[in-house]
């Protein structure tokens, strides 16, 4: 089982604590998961993506790159084996232009349904398979489904048609995987971002979300700071939101995500929580303190 670490906000800031220093930090975490880790952060609008084979507690270069990083969006991933080779092109996130994807979870019995999945993937994304992994084909299906809503080019992508696709996706891989003697049912956590918005849907591993902290520590002094800081959002918007497959310790309120529950930043950081469609019973809307 892999682990995965979302995070967008209105500001730059440093994730340093959440990738090394907190005593459940994602470094702390791939002593269990070992087999490879990735970090996607933005500058400027554009993903910079630095992966590798190995365990990232031990290797200098995450502990670099973790270090350094301060931005606005930054996606990242450790990797537990389960389909294909310890390789730096298997490992997590997958990058398509702006978009970004990262997969907790699994497709059981994948060599057998590669080549039915990869018949879902458009003809424009199927070069760009570099890997063996279940996971960097769900990725490029999710490129495939968006690309029938939306340009993928252009910025200012609905969040709405990034749920859409990323639903369509996991009904395809369901549709290909599921129901099959002697499989169990694929997980499909997935957490996609463009460095814009950001949208996490759970799919059978955990997920867990936080958009505010009990205090913030930085109250007094940052220019950013609102009552959605300290708080559940009474007007929509949030400053930040952070998705992690468990709670990292620290200030943040962490809420779990039951399964087929969607939540997401759009690109002006207001905040939805799409509940799975068997239990939606009307239209989603931005979350305020009722909804979320």
């Amino acid at each position: 089982m892999c682990r995965i670490f979302g995070f967008r906000s209105v500001l730059d800031s440093h994730v340093h604590r959440s990738l090394l220093d907190a005593d459940n930090a994602l470094a702390v975490q791939s002593e269990r998961h070992p087999d490879g880790w990735g970090v996607a952060y933005y500058v400027a609008g554009s993903p910079h993506l630095v992966r590798a084979a190995g365990t990232a507690m031990s290797d200098h270069l995450f502990h670099r790159v973790s270090g350094v990083v301060t931005s606005q969006t930054v996606l990242a991933h450790i990797r537990k084996a389960t389909q294909g080779d310890l390789h730096a092109l298997n490992c997590h996130p997958f990058q398509y232009g702006r978009w970004v994807m990262a997969h907790n979870g699994d497709v059981p019995g994948f060599n057998d349904i590669r080549d039915e999945l990869l018949s879902h993937v458009g003809s424009r994304y199927r070069p760009f398979l570099l890997g063996e992994t279940d996971s960097e084909v769900i990725f490029l299906v999710f490129m495939t489904h968006l690309a029938k809503l939306v340009d993928p080019t252009r910025r200012g992508t609905p969040v709405e048609s990034v749920v859409d696709a990323l639903r369509s996706t996991v009904a395809t891989v369901r549709q290909v995987a599921d129901g099959r003697p002697g499989f169990t049912p694929a997980l499909l956590s997935l957490v996609v971002t463009d460095g814009e918005l950001m949208v996490a849907h759970q799919g059978g591993r955990s997920l867990h979300w936080t958009s505010y902290k009990v205090g913030c520590s930085e109250r007094d002094a940052c220019a950013f700071f609102s009552p959605e800081c300290e708080a559940p959002t009474r007007t929509g918007y949030v400053n930040h939101l952070i998705v992690s497959s468990e709670p990292l310790q620290g200030e943040n309120v962490w809420v779990e995500l039951s399964p087929g529950d969607v939540v997401a930043v759009d690109t002006f950081m207001r905040l939805h929580h799409f509940p799975s469609p068997d239990q939606a019973t009307s239209p989603t809307v931005p979350c305020a303190a009722s909804a979320c």
